[in-house]
């Protein structure tokens, strides 16, 4: 019987992933609480805005990375 692959990450590709997502959702907030706050208090809510586009800009760029990563499993 053929061995069958399994479809989970290894554990750090699994470490990965979740500050991937963490970023993006993260970051996503961020910019929008930014956004909105920006229109009572422009400096606040663009200084709470841009770290959060920084981080999902991150997390974007973090799915990329481990596209790239080979799996230790086979």
């Amino acid at each position: 019987m053929p061995k069958l692959r399994s479809t989970e990450p290894s554990k750090p590709h699994a470490r990965l992933e979740k500050w991937i997502w963490l970023l993006i959702y993260g970051g996503l907030f961020a910019f929008i609480l930014g956004f909105a706050t920006s229109r009572t208090d422009a400096a606040l809510g663009w200084s709470i805005a841009t770290p959060g586009a920084i981080a999902a800009a991150v997390g974007v760029v973090l799915i990329y990375v481990r596209s790239r990563l080979k799996d230790d499993k086979q």
